[in-house]
Protein backbone atom coordinates (compact mmCIF):
# COMPACT_ATOMS: atom_id res chain seq x y z
CA UNK A 1 0.00 0.00 0.00
CA UNK A 2 1.28 3.52 -0.77
CA UNK A 3 0.15 7.00 0.27
CA UNK A 4 1.49 9.69 -2.22
CA UNK A 5 0.15 12.70 -0.15
CA UNK A 6 -2.73 15.13 -0.20
CA UNK A 7 -4.34 14.64 -3.63
CA UNK A 8 -6.99 17.14 -3.15
CA UNK A 9 -8.94 19.28 -0.29
CA UNK A 10 -12.88 19.48 -1.12
CA UNK A 11 -14.82 22.84 -0.78
CA UNK A 12 -18.08 23.26 -1.09
CA UNK A 13 -19.33 26.16 -2.98
CA UNK A 14 -22.63 28.21 -4.85
CA UNK A 15 -20.45 29.09 -7.91
CA UNK A 16 -17.45 26.09 -9.29
CA UNK A 17 -16.32 28.69 -12.24
CA UNK A 18 -16.46 32.15 -9.91
CA UNK A 19 -14.43 29.78 -7.49
CA UNK A 20 -11.89 28.38 -9.95
CA UNK A 21 -11.50 31.78 -11.43
CA UNK A 22 -10.54 33.31 -8.14
CA UNK A 23 -7.88 30.49 -6.55
CA UNK A 24 -6.85 30.62 -10.16
CA UNK A 25 -6.13 34.32 -10.39
CA UNK A 26 -5.15 34.65 -6.37
CA UNK A 27 -3.36 31.11 -5.44
CA UNK A 28 -1.97 29.79 -8.93
CA UNK A 29 -4.70 27.02 -9.01
CA UNK A 30 -5.12 27.58 -12.80
CA UNK A 31 -4.86 23.55 -14.25
CA UNK A 32 -7.89 21.91 -15.03
CA UNK A 33 -7.45 18.19 -14.10
CA UNK A 34 -11.22 17.70 -15.06
CA UNK A 35 -14.54 19.47 -14.75
CA UNK A 36 -17.72 17.36 -14.84
CA UNK A 37 -21.20 17.84 -14.24
CA UNK A 38 -22.90 14.87 -12.98
CA UNK A 39 -24.63 12.95 -10.09
CA UNK A 40 -22.98 12.03 -7.02
CA UNK A 41 -24.64 8.11 -6.57
CA UNK A 42 -22.36 6.69 -4.34
CA UNK A 43 -22.39 8.73 -1.31
CA UNK A 44 -25.52 8.38 0.02
CA UNK A 45 -24.23 8.15 4.12
CA UNK A 46 -23.70 11.78 3.38
CA UNK A 47 -26.11 13.25 0.86
CA UNK A 48 -29.38 11.95 2.56
CA UNK A 49 -29.78 9.05 1.11
CA UNK A 50 -30.80 10.08 -2.34
CA UNK A 51 -28.45 11.28 -5.61
CA UNK A 52 -27.58 14.34 -5.80
CA UNK A 53 -26.70 16.52 -8.58
CA UNK A 54 -23.26 18.55 -8.79
CA UNK A 55 -20.90 20.07 -10.83
CA UNK A 56 -17.01 19.83 -9.87
CA UNK A 57 -13.88 20.86 -11.30
CA UNK A 58 -10.32 19.85 -9.82
CA UNK A 59 -7.42 22.57 -9.18
CA UNK A 60 -3.72 22.22 -9.15
CA UNK A 61 -1.13 24.06 -9.69
CA UNK A 62 2.18 22.78 -10.71
CA UNK A 63 4.82 24.37 -8.68
CA UNK A 64 3.45 21.45 -6.09
CA UNK A 65 0.98 20.62 -3.69
CA UNK A 66 -1.99 19.09 -4.02
CA UNK A 67 -5.26 20.58 -5.46
CA UNK A 68 -8.10 21.83 -5.00
CA UNK A 69 -11.80 19.81 -5.78
CA UNK A 70 -14.14 23.09 -6.55
CA UNK A 71 -17.53 21.31 -5.77
CA UNK A 72 -20.98 22.95 -6.35
CA UNK A 73 -24.37 21.46 -6.18
CA UNK A 74 -26.86 21.95 -8.55
CA UNK A 75 -30.16 19.47 -7.77
CA UNK A 76 -30.25 21.70 -4.64
CA UNK A 77 -28.66 24.98 -2.97
CA UNK A 78 -25.76 24.44 -0.80
CA UNK A 79 -26.22 25.17 3.08
CA UNK A 80 -24.30 27.59 5.23
CA UNK A 81 -23.82 25.97 8.93
CA UNK A 82 -26.32 27.28 11.26
CA UNK A 83 -23.70 28.85 13.01
CA UNK A 84 -20.81 31.04 13.13
CA UNK A 85 -18.33 28.52 12.78
CA UNK A 86 -14.91 29.04 14.52
CA UNK A 87 -11.44 27.61 15.45
CA UNK A 88 -11.64 24.25 17.26
CA UNK A 89 -15.23 23.36 15.91
CA UNK A 90 -14.65 19.32 14.75
CA UNK A 91 -13.32 19.15 10.99
CA UNK A 92 -11.54 21.24 8.83
CA UNK A 93 -11.41 24.93 9.39
CA UNK A 94 -8.23 25.62 7.03
CA UNK A 95 -6.89 24.90 3.95
CA UNK A 96 -3.17 25.44 3.75
CA UNK A 97 -1.37 26.30 0.92
CA UNK A 98 2.32 26.91 0.54
CA UNK A 99 4.44 29.55 -0.45
CA UNK A 100 8.59 29.92 -0.96
CA UNK A 101 8.59 33.76 0.47
CA UNK A 102 5.46 34.31 2.78
CA UNK A 103 6.07 38.12 2.91
CA UNK A 104 5.89 38.26 -0.81
CA UNK A 105 2.76 36.46 -1.13
CA UNK A 106 1.20 38.67 1.46
CA UNK A 107 2.46 42.13 -0.16
CA UNK A 108 0.44 40.56 -3.58
CA UNK A 109 -2.50 39.34 -1.79
CA UNK A 110 -2.99 42.54 -0.34
CA UNK A 111 -2.24 44.47 -3.32
CA UNK A 112 -4.85 42.52 -4.90
CA UNK A 113 -7.71 43.20 -2.61
CA UNK A 114 -7.91 39.67 -0.82
CA UNK A 115 -9.28 39.43 3.04
CA UNK A 116 -6.46 39.35 4.96
CA UNK A 117 -6.71 37.88 8.37
CA UNK A 118 -3.94 39.52 10.19
CA UNK A 119 -0.54 39.79 9.63
CA UNK A 120 2.65 37.48 8.61
CA UNK A 121 2.92 35.76 12.16
CA UNK A 122 5.51 32.57 13.08
CA UNK A 123 3.78 29.29 14.53
CA UNK A 124 5.17 26.79 17.00
CA UNK A 125 7.20 24.74 14.66
CA UNK A 126 9.24 27.94 13.34
CA UNK A 127 6.90 28.55 10.13
CA UNK A 128 6.08 32.01 8.91
CA UNK A 129 2.43 32.45 7.79
CA UNK A 130 -0.74 34.28 7.79
CA UNK A 131 -4.38 33.71 7.08
CA UNK A 132 -6.89 35.23 4.47
CA UNK A 133 -10.47 34.47 4.03
CA UNK A 134 -11.63 33.45 0.27
CA UNK A 135 -14.90 35.30 -0.91
CA UNK A 136 -17.36 32.96 0.56
CA UNK A 137 -16.23 32.52 3.90
CA UNK A 138 -13.53 29.74 3.61
CA UNK A 139 -10.45 30.54 5.96
CA UNK A 140 -6.97 29.52 4.08
CA UNK A 141 -3.08 29.52 5.10
CA UNK A 142 -0.38 30.44 3.27
CA UNK A 143 3.05 28.89 4.67
CA UNK A 144 6.48 28.58 4.06
CA UNK A 145 7.77 25.03 2.64
CA UNK A 146 10.56 23.99 0.88
CA UNK A 147 9.50 21.33 -0.96
CA UNK A 148 9.11 22.37 -4.71
CA UNK A 149 8.44 20.25 -7.87
CA UNK A 150 9.37 23.06 -10.08
CA UNK A 151 9.31 26.99 -10.41
CA UNK A 152 6.45 28.85 -12.13
CA UNK A 153 5.32 32.14 -12.05
CA UNK A 154 2.75 31.72 -9.32
CA UNK A 155 4.09 33.03 -5.49
CA UNK A 156 2.29 30.24 -4.18
CA UNK A 157 2.01 26.44 -4.48
CA UNK A 158 -0.96 24.19 -4.29
CA UNK A 159 -2.59 22.55 -1.01
CA UNK A 160 0.22 21.91 1.93
CA UNK A 161 -2.42 20.26 4.96
CA UNK A 162 -5.29 21.90 5.94
CA UNK A 163 -6.22 22.46 9.88
CA UNK A 164 -8.77 20.29 11.53
CA UNK A 165 -10.44 20.69 14.96
CA UNK A 166 -10.46 17.73 16.92
CA UNK A 167 -12.17 16.64 20.39
CA UNK A 168 -9.23 14.11 21.77
CA UNK A 169 -6.04 14.81 20.17
CA UNK A 170 -4.02 12.09 21.21
CA UNK A 171 -6.33 10.06 19.92
CA UNK A 172 -6.32 11.70 16.45
CA UNK A 173 -2.52 12.22 16.78
CA UNK A 174 -3.25 7.90 16.57
CA UNK A 175 -5.51 8.28 13.99
CA UNK A 176 -3.27 10.43 11.33
CA UNK A 177 -0.05 8.87 12.49
CA UNK A 178 -1.02 5.50 12.24
CA UNK A 179 -3.24 5.58 8.97
CA UNK A 180 -2.15 8.45 7.09
CA UNK A 181 1.63 8.34 8.01
CA UNK A 182 1.61 12.00 10.14
CA UNK A 183 4.06 10.49 12.34
CA UNK A 184 6.60 13.53 12.89
CA UNK A 185 5.40 15.99 15.44
CA UNK A 186 6.35 19.28 14.73
CA UNK A 187 5.53 20.73 17.91
CA UNK A 188 2.77 20.45 20.45
CA UNK A 189 2.06 23.15 22.78
CA UNK A 190 -0.91 24.40 24.98
CA UNK A 191 -1.70 28.52 24.97
CA UNK A 192 -3.26 31.48 23.62
CA UNK A 193 -1.72 32.09 20.66
CA UNK A 194 -0.98 35.29 18.91
CA UNK A 195 -0.78 33.80 15.32
CA UNK A 196 -4.18 32.87 16.02
CA UNK A 197 -5.63 36.19 16.77
CA UNK A 198 -6.97 37.22 13.62
CA UNK A 199 -8.90 34.14 12.60
CA UNK A 200 -12.80 33.38 14.11
CA UNK A 201 -12.68 32.13 17.58
CA UNK A 202 -8.68 32.10 17.77
CA UNK A 203 -8.61 33.91 20.54
CA UNK A 204 -9.34 30.84 23.10
CA UNK A 205 -7.26 28.71 24.41
CA UNK A 206 -6.31 25.79 22.72
CA UNK A 207 -3.46 22.85 22.62
CA UNK A 208 -2.18 22.79 19.28
CA UNK A 209 -0.10 20.08 17.53
CA UNK A 210 1.64 20.25 14.30
CA UNK A 211 2.28 16.62 12.14
CA UNK A 212 4.24 16.11 9.04
CA UNK A 213 4.82 12.98 7.01
CA UNK A 214 7.83 11.08 8.57
CA UNK A 215 8.90 9.58 5.82
CA UNK A 216 9.00 10.82 2.06
CA UNK A 217 6.09 10.00 0.16
CA UNK A 218 6.16 7.20 -2.68
CA UNK A 219 3.90 6.50 -5.54
CA UNK A 220 2.83 7.77 -9.36
CA UNK A 221 2.44 11.76 -8.23
CA UNK A 222 4.48 11.83 -4.92
CA UNK A 223 7.06 14.24 -6.19
CA UNK A 224 4.18 16.45 -7.35
CA UNK A 225 2.09 15.91 -4.19
CA UNK A 226 5.35 17.08 -1.60
CA UNK A 227 5.67 16.42 1.86
CA UNK A 228 2.61 17.81 3.61
CA UNK A 229 1.11 19.13 7.32
CA UNK A 230 -1.92 18.35 9.81
CA UNK A 231 -2.74 20.71 12.41
CA UNK A 232 -4.61 19.49 15.09
CA UNK A 233 -6.28 21.88 17.16
CA UNK A 234 -8.24 21.41 20.18
CA UNK A 235 -10.08 23.89 21.70
CA UNK A 236 -10.01 23.78 25.85
CA UNK A 237 -12.25 26.78 27.26
CA UNK A 238 -15.48 26.84 25.21
CA UNK A 239 -17.82 23.90 23.62
CA UNK A 240 -17.10 23.09 20.19
CA UNK A 241 -19.79 22.04 17.79
CA UNK A 242 -19.56 19.55 14.47
CA UNK A 243 -18.84 21.94 11.56
CA UNK A 244 -21.50 20.08 9.39
CA UNK A 245 -23.72 19.48 11.85
CA UNK A 246 -27.27 18.74 10.21
CA UNK A 247 -25.58 19.12 6.73
CA UNK A 248 -24.78 17.54 3.79
CA UNK A 249 -21.10 16.80 2.16
CA UNK A 250 -21.17 19.08 -0.43
CA UNK A 251 -23.05 21.77 1.69
CA UNK A 252 -20.46 25.26 2.03
CA UNK A 253 -17.25 24.69 3.64
CA UNK A 254 -14.40 22.17 3.06
CA UNK A 255 -16.13 18.70 2.87
CA UNK A 256 -13.06 16.02 2.89
CA UNK A 257 -9.52 15.76 2.69
CA UNK A 258 -8.19 13.55 0.07
CA UNK A 259 -5.06 11.39 -0.48
CA UNK A 260 -4.06 9.68 -3.47
CA UNK A 261 -2.69 5.70 -2.64
CA UNK A 262 -2.46 2.59 -4.69
CA UNK A 263 -3.67 -0.34 -3.03
CA UNK A 264 -7.15 0.16 -1.83
CA UNK A 265 -7.53 -3.26 -0.70
CA UNK A 266 -4.82 -3.29 1.50
CA UNK A 267 -5.86 0.12 3.10
CA UNK A 268 -9.58 -1.24 3.60
CA UNK A 269 -7.82 -3.84 5.90
CA UNK A 270 -5.59 -1.44 7.55
CA UNK A 271 -8.54 0.83 8.32
CA UNK A 272 -10.64 -1.77 9.30
CA UNK A 273 -7.90 -2.95 11.85
CA UNK A 274 -7.80 0.43 13.47
CA UNK A 275 -11.47 0.93 13.87
CA UNK A 276 -12.50 3.29 11.19
CA UNK A 277 -14.12 0.78 8.11
CA UNK A 278 -14.91 2.33 5.10
CA UNK A 279 -18.13 4.32 5.12
CA UNK A 280 -18.19 4.81 1.11
CA UNK A 281 -16.44 2.97 -1.48
CA UNK A 282 -16.58 3.10 -5.37
CA UNK A 283 -16.08 -0.58 -5.57
CA UNK A 284 -13.61 -0.19 -8.35
CA UNK A 285 -13.72 1.97 -11.17
CA UNK A 286 -15.35 5.34 -11.38
CA UNK A 287 -15.68 7.70 -13.87
CA UNK A 288 -14.83 11.81 -13.40
CA UNK A 289 -15.96 12.11 -17.06
CA UNK A 290 -11.96 13.21 -18.17
CA UNK A 291 -10.95 10.96 -15.23
CA UNK A 292 -11.01 7.72 -13.30
CA UNK A 293 -10.45 5.89 -10.30
CA UNK A 294 -11.24 3.71 -7.31
CA UNK A 295 -12.62 6.26 -4.30
CA UNK A 296 -13.52 5.33 -0.95
CA UNK A 297 -13.79 7.12 2.52
CA UNK A 298 -13.58 6.97 6.21
CA UNK A 299 -14.12 9.40 9.27
CA UNK A 300 -11.75 10.55 11.44
CA UNK A 301 -12.47 9.95 15.09
CA UNK A 302 -14.40 12.84 14.81
CA UNK A 303 -16.07 12.44 11.63
CA UNK A 304 -14.34 14.59 9.29
CA UNK A 305 -14.40 12.83 5.87
CA UNK A 306 -10.83 11.49 4.45
CA UNK A 307 -11.40 10.37 0.78
CA UNK A 308 -8.81 7.75 -0.79
CA UNK A 309 -8.61 7.59 -4.27
CA UNK A 310 -6.73 5.23 -6.23
CA UNK A 311 -5.96 7.08 -9.95
CA UNK A 312 -6.53 4.91 -13.02
CA UNK A 313 -6.69 7.44 -15.76
CA UNK A 314 -5.90 11.23 -16.13
CA UNK A 315 -6.04 13.20 -18.88
CA UNK A 316 -2.88 15.37 -20.29
CA UNK A 317 -4.04 16.55 -23.60
CA UNK A 318 -7.78 15.46 -24.20
CA UNK A 319 -7.45 17.09 -28.05
CA UNK A 320 -5.07 14.66 -29.36
CA UNK A 321 -6.36 11.60 -26.72
CA UNK A 322 -3.40 11.40 -24.35
CA UNK A 323 -4.63 10.12 -21.28
CA UNK A 324 -1.85 8.56 -18.27
CA UNK A 325 -3.17 4.71 -17.42
CA UNK A 326 -1.45 4.20 -14.25
CA UNK A 327 -2.41 0.64 -13.85
CA UNK A 328 -0.11 -1.79 -14.04
CA UNK A 329 2.66 0.08 -12.98
CA UNK A 330 5.16 0.08 -10.07
CA UNK A 331 3.13 1.56 -7.47
CA UNK A 332 6.31 2.76 -5.50
CA UNK A 333 7.47 4.32 -8.92
CA UNK A 334 7.25 8.43 -9.06
CA UNK A 335 6.00 9.50 -12.80
CA UNK A 336 8.81 11.14 -15.25
CA UNK A 337 8.56 14.76 -14.32
CA UNK A 338 7.92 15.41 -18.11
CA UNK A 339 4.87 13.56 -17.99
CA UNK A 340 3.68 15.06 -15.03
CA UNK A 341 4.52 18.63 -16.15
CA UNK A 342 2.55 17.91 -19.00
CA UNK A 343 -0.64 18.66 -16.82
CA UNK A 344 0.36 22.04 -17.42
CA UNK A 345 -1.05 21.56 -20.82
CA UNK A 346 -4.30 21.98 -19.14
CA UNK A 347 -3.41 25.27 -17.56
CA UNK A 348 -6.36 28.13 -17.83
CA UNK A 349 -5.33 31.95 -18.09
Amino acid sequence: MVISGIQQVGIGIPNVHEAFNWYNKHLGMDIQVFDEAAEAALMLNYTGGEPRSRHAKLAINIQGGGGLEIWQYTSRVPQPAAFDIQLGDYGIFVAKFKSRDVQRSYDILKKQGVNLLGVVETNPAGSKHFYLKDPYGNICEVIEASDWFKSYKSHTGGVYGCTIGVSDIDQSKEFYASILGYDKVLSDTTSNFADYAGIPGGEKQFRRVILKNGQKREGAFSRLLGDSEIELVQVLDRTPQLIYKDRLWGDLGFIHLCFDINGMNELRQLCESKGHPFTADSADSFDMGEAAGHFSYIEDPDGTLIEFVETHKVPVLKKINWYMNLRNRDPKKPLPNWMVSALALNRKK
